[in-house]
């Protein structure tokens, strides 16, 4: 049942020489209910792992890593307007959006190759180029690891916030979602918030758009802005957008007037975290082998430690950059373990 003394470098995007007590590959739901009652495994610390495109491991984990294999991909139900499609958790999430494309299924263009697996999405919120999955998911499968039982949990339950869900707080590594239920549409409609986004589409011309454009663009976009995790290691955006009140705006304003920043809503305003972090000159910086990507400060990158300390002792010395010029407490969207 369980891998001992297992090593992670395959399975943490960093690609950081960790190794985990015990490791668990849960390719079923029965598989997950006999885990969660055998006596060894109620003795260990445990943390589930998708395809660890988003987790810094600072040392080596002291108990059960559960490598989430559920896959599956199954139409359940449709109308003249939806479709209801059931997805296994351990399902790559870029698959699966080329997969809702080639059917015809409309809404999770704008998310394309955002790394991971379907059963992180929810867990993250995940969201790119002014879509979040949350507006699409209807419902979370998921069991409870220390009684066995199964919960579906329903969009509204699932407390969907901005890069958060129930899972990142409250039932933080209680439940392991095995699938995730999506409401998806059968009309297609661009979303073209992304000002990148409305350039590329923009030289087009005269093309009809379609979904497979949309997402082609978005491919094209991210692969310009991010590396690959395959060949540089990294976790994407490190840190979150932070959000803040007009006073806020108005000081960092005060400090520099080409801050980038977006309007949410009433005295809330969305700062770009890779703005602060290069204009306190990181990308300028390179401290035992860790920096940041050379096209996208909100990317940290490892040039070759092997150590995750090394990775989290310069995501707190950017914090406390950030926060000393601009008052913004910078809030990490990894994991860190």
């Amino acid at each position: 049942m369980f891998k001992k003394n297992f090593s992670l470098i395959k399975f943490n995007s960093f690609k950081l020489e960790v190794k985990c007590k015990l490791f668990f590959q849960a390719n079923n739901l029965e598989e997950i209910v006999k885990l969660s009652k055998s006596k060894e495994f109620k003795k260990e610390n445990y943390f589930i792992l998708g395809e660890g495109s988003n987790i810094l491991f600072t040392k080596n984990y002291n108990g059960v890593i559960i490598k989430n294999n559920i896959i599956g991909k199954e139409i359940i139900k449709e109308n003249k307007t939806k479709y209801l499609v059931k997805i296994g958790a351990g399902e790559n999430w870029h698959k699966f959006v080329q997969w809702t494309i080639n059917k015809k299924m409309y809404g999770l263009e704008n998310l394309s190759l955002i790394p991971g697996s379907v059963g992180a999405a929810p867990i993250q919120n995940i969201g790119a180029y002014g879509v979040e999955v949350k507006k699409y998911i209807k419902e979370v499968h998921a069991v409870n690891l220390k009684t066995g039982k199964q919960k579906i949990f329903n969009n509204e339950e699932c407390e969907f916030s901005y890069r958060n869900s129930i899972f990142k707080k409250k039932l933080k590594n209680k439940y392991i979602i095995t699938n995730v239920i999506f409401n998806l549409n059968k009309n297609f409609k661009i979303h073209d918030k992304y000002q990148g986004v409305k350039h590329e589409i923009q030289k087009l011309k005269n093309k009809k758009i379609t979904s497979n454009d949309i997402s082609k663009i978005i491919i094209k976009i991210r692969n310009y802005k991010l590396p690959n995790p395959e060949k540089i290691g990294n976790c994407g955006s490190f840190f979150k957008n932070p959000i803040v009140s007009e006073k806020d705006l108005k000081y960092i304003l005060m400090k520099n007037k080409n801050a980038i920043y977006y309007k949410e809503k009433e005295n809330k305003y969305k700062i770009s975290a890779g703005w602060l972090i290069e204009n306190c000159g990181f990308k300028k910086i390179k401290i035992n082998n860790v920096s940041v990507y050379e096209k996208h400060a909100l990317v940290i990158v490892n040039l070759g430690t092997k150590s995750g300390k090394d990775i989290e002792n310069f995501y707190h010395k950017i914090q406390k950059e950030v926060f000393k010029r601009y008052q913004v407490k910078l809030i990490p969207e990894v994991n860190i373990i």
